[in-house]
């Protein structure tokens, strides 16, 4: 018996999310540009009530750190980065050639970009954490202006020196 996909759109600081997802685990968390004509006024399926309740915590600044059942769909490749991706920690970046030390071999930069931009669970598995080696921003699937507002939101003591903000301004004392 194939599972069944449920769908549900959640409106956040940062626009809308729609969550996908099953009994078996979350398959994509993504940025929506426009409203969805179908807004969620129905309930939470309940397969995708943790990963809602557990999103809502993060964007109240009670949550570092997700723990229901991620689905990605992905290549071997693809899932050995996105599980990289998950131990950085929360507040902290690092380089494309960080995470591909990480996986062995300094030559995999470009492919972990290209990993990391297809990734299909925003912010859970935080490919908004990985900038340029020099600190920039760099690419990100729900646009520029929401990595910047992720990091800043997460107090990135690295991206705060590229914005030109102190660490008192951030209070991150």
């Amino acid at each position: 018996m194939a599972e069944t996909i449920q769908t549900y759109f959640m409106q956040t600081p940062l626009g809308w999310l729609q969550i996908k997802g099953s009994e078996a685990g979350i398959s994509e968390i993504g940025f929506i540009d426009e409203a969805p004509e179908e807004v969620s006024t129905r309930a939470v399926p309940a397969c995708l009530q943790n990963c809602v309740a557990q999103l809502t915590e993060y964007f109240q600044g009670k949550r570092r750190h997700f723990d229901f059942v991620l689905k990605p769909v992905g290549t071997e490749f693809q899932q050995k980065v996105w599980h990289q991706l998950q131990e950085i920690p929360f507040g902290k970046t690092r380089s494309y050639l960080d995470v591909s030390l990480k996986l062995g071999e300094a030559t995999y930069t470009r492919a972990v970009g290209s990993a990391n931009g297809r990734n299909p669970l925003a912010i859970v598995v935080p490919c908004h954490r990985v900038v340029g080696s020099d600190g920039t921003l760099t690419g990100y699937a729900g646009g520029l202006w929401r990595k910047k507002w992720l990091l800043q939101f997460e107090g990135s003591s690295r991206q705060t020196e590229l914005f030109g903000l102190n660490a008192t301004e951030n209070n991150l004392n």
